[in-house]
């Protein structure tokens, strides 16, 4: 029997002290105990491929998709861990959620870790949200509506919570589509025939990160790019039309979900 080859990771950015790399959705970033089945993992498939050892500094969910930074020595990893422990990372993120979201609100609602106790202190956790587009579909998702509405939104976590961005949305009640903890799955099943596929669409878009040693912003992007090359602001094509990336493309999934569905824009991108 012949046994698949784990494909290469993309990488974004590469020099002597750190790595950052596009992370598909449904790996997860080392191994654990958690999901003793999975087996594709970020930390071993860089090894390997760099041949060098790697050091996380930072996580994204197993469902999330884009930018992932490690360090390639113990002296950045420190660094780096410090930088997002203290807050100097800017990250922004992309969802896609069920309704149409606010054009932009802040989100200030504390989280207890979703496996603490009862009696657990709650952690304080800040997220800003601006919705870029939205759309109406003229087929119900849901027996009480004639149609279906979701929206694109911007996040920018100012804290680290875990699933921070996911709980914040369902806090406002517009979970993020194919969300299976914190989203509905009726809905998260329609989109997914619909769409073709089961994931979360929860993307890790941008992350600005002060370099380990020279200390100077470095500005890391997945290489998402809006259809016909335009950004939040610019006018908006909505004309359903092929990605402009190729098949094998790391953000091939989120081109398309761009390109192909009937998206206006809203004020909060303008």
């Amino acid at each position: 029997m012949t046994i698949p080859m784990t494909p290469l990771l993309h990488i974004l950015w590469r020099d002597a002290h750190l790595v950052a790399v596009y992370k598909p959705a449904g790996w997860l970033v080392h191994r654990t105990g958690l999901d003793a089945g999975e087996t594709r993992f970020v930390m071993q498939t860089l090894r390997d491929q760099l041949g060098q050892h790697v050091y996380p500094v930072h996580r994204l969910d197993k469902g999330t998709c884009g930018v992932l930074v490690m360090a390639l020595h113990s002296d950045a990893a420190r660094a780096l861990s410090q930088a997002f422990e203290h807050g100097a990372t800017t990250k922004r993120y992309l969802a896609l959620v069920r309704g149409w979201a606010p054009d932009a609100i802040e989100v200030d609602h504390a989280l207890k870790p979703d496996d603490a106790p009862s009696d657990a202190a709650v952690q304080d956790a800040h997220t800003r949200f601006r919705r870029l587009a939205q759309l109406t579909l003229p087929e119900a998702s849901d027996a009480r509506f004639a149609s279906t509405r979701a929206s694109l939104v911007e996040a920018v976590p100012t804290t680290g919570r875990r699933h921070q961005i996911r709980r914040h949305l369902k806090h406002l009640a517009h979970p993020i589509i194919g969300d299976a903890t914190h989203g509905k799955g009726p809905l998260n099943r329609w989109w997914a025939e619909r769409l073709g596929q089961q994931r979360l669409w929860l993307h890790a878009w941008q992350l600005t990160v002060p370099h380990p040693v020279t200390g100077v912003a470095l500005a890391l992007d997945s290489g998402l790019q809006w259809p016909a090359g335009n950004q939040p602001g610019a006018a908006w094509d909505a004309t359903p039309a092929e990605p402009a990336h190729c098949d094998d493309s790391p953000t091939t999934d989120w081109q398309r979900l761009l390109a192909r569905l009937p998206w206006e824009p809203s004020s909060g991108a303008r």
